[in-house]
């Protein structure tokens, strides 16, 4: 396993730092020095009705696009940087470390790698360009209420009528579907097929009559996803990503890209160094670092937790740097972040006892702004987002140690 840069991924953390340097706008380095949950700011800010956030996440996107780092891991000659995985995992790094916000949703980071693979030229066209200027936001629609993790069971339907799909059906945990434009749906249009044949890919701008919305509010009150609702929405054929009932593995296609979740390791670290340098210093009257040994034990514990987060990073990206696709290794690295993410959680609020109750973060009394108190509340989803704990440890267990299935 590799821990240094080489000389070419030295000289490549150099160039990104230098153009973080110069080109993170002034607003997104201010919230980076606020201590608030602030999840996809950028998605938010484009279709903000307050001029200097639209101006901050165009200038951002503009940027980024200008050097190819819009869709970082896309080939060159679809508007990407062609970059390889360990100049990903550099890049990655580095916005982390800024905590800049990212641009690489469902569009440039799902999405455009299925066009590239499965996409018609005409849909190549149409669609790559917009998802490279920001001008099109996508979402996912994917999930269903009866089939969340056993994603081939889903129901919505899509029949055949002239041209047209006559799509009908819900799609659940929408993840930003209120901020996007266009949708990708996996529908079934065959079902008499086996559950992974007859379902295909379609492409569904979100603007047409037939489709609804409705917010599901999480835990802490915030509007991150949806419900959506297909009542007879008509879908052009064209709009069919891939061969009819083969859309099960458009859908499983992702290109090359890095996936060793370096920016899980470094939040990680940077939110243990500013619980570390509150409570020994402005939060010391609030904190109970300095009176409970078992608390400081925790803080000492969750950082050496931070650094093994980081070292299977190290070793994903190794793993790709030499030709191989990571496979349990990913999920193994998936599952410790996400219980990491919960840990750290639950002893930043303990560090602070009843204060870590108070939820506003503009009440001057609530240590780090608020943010243990809403993060606790926050990470209950962590083991359950990008893949349940359960499932990952399904792969653990067939893939890494050969167990049979149950």
């Amino acid at each position: 396993m590799e821990w240094q840069d080489s000389a070419r991924e030295a000289a490549f953390r150099a160039e990104v730092r230098g153009f973080l340097a110069a080109e993170l706008p002034e607003r997104y380095r201010e919230l980076a020095t606020h201590n608030r949950i602030v999840r996809r700011v950028w998605q938010k800010d484009r279709l903000s009705p307050e001029a200097p956030r639209r101006e901050a996440a165009r200038r951002w996107s503009e940027a980024l696009a200008e050097r190819g780092w819009f869709a970082p891991h896309w080939p060159r000659e679809y508007g990407g940087a062609g970059l390889g995985p360990s100049e990903q995992f550099v890049f990655n790094e580095e916005m982390a470390r800024v905590d800049a916000p990212s641009v690489q949703g469902v569009g440039v980071g799902f999405l455009g790698s299925a066009l590239i693979i499965h996409g018609t030229d005409e849909q190549k066209r149409t669609h790559l360009p917009r998802i490279l200027d920001g001008s099109v936001v996508w979402a996912q629609g994917f999930s269903e209420p009866g089939a969340g993790s056993d994603l081939a069971g889903l129901t919505t339907r899509a029949v055949r009528d002239g041209d047209e799909y006559v799509l009908s059906g819900q799609k659940i945990w929408t993840s930003d579907g209120h901020e996007a434009e266009w949708i990708c749906v996996l529908a079934r249009t065959d079902p008499d097929l086996p559950r992974h044949r007859g379902v295909s890919f379609l492409l569904v701008d979100m603007r047409q009559p037939g489709i609804e919305l409705r917010p599901l509010i999480n835990l802490n009150w915030r509007h991150a996803f949806n419900e959506t609702f297909f009542d007879a929405t008509r879908v052009p054929v064209t709009n069919r990503v891939g061969e009819e009932n083969r859309g099960w593995y458009v859908a499983m296609t992702v290109l090359d890209f890095e996936r060793s979740n370096v920016a899980g390791a470094v939040e990680a670290r940077r939110l243990l160094s500013r619980l570390i340098a509150d409570a020994s210093g402005p939060g010391a009257h609030r904190a109970r670092l300095a009176r409970v040994d078992s608390l400081r034990q925790q803080v000492a514990q969750r950082w050496i937790e931070a650094e093994v987060l980081y070292g299977f990073s190290a070793q994903i990206i190794s793993i790709e740097k030499a030709g191989r696709v990571p496979n349990h290794e990913a999920s193994v690295s998936k599952v410790f972040g996400s219980e990491l993410a919960q840990a750290i959680a639950r002893t930043g609020a303990s560090a602070y006892g009843l204060y870590a109750l108070l939820w506003d973060p503009d009440d001057i009394r609530s240590p780090l702004e608020a943010f243990f108190a809403q993060a606790y509340v926050e990470s209950l989803s962590r083991t359950i987002a990008s893949g349940t704990s359960e499932i990952q440890r399904n792969v653990i267990a067939t893939r890494g140690l050969g167990l049979p299935r149950g």
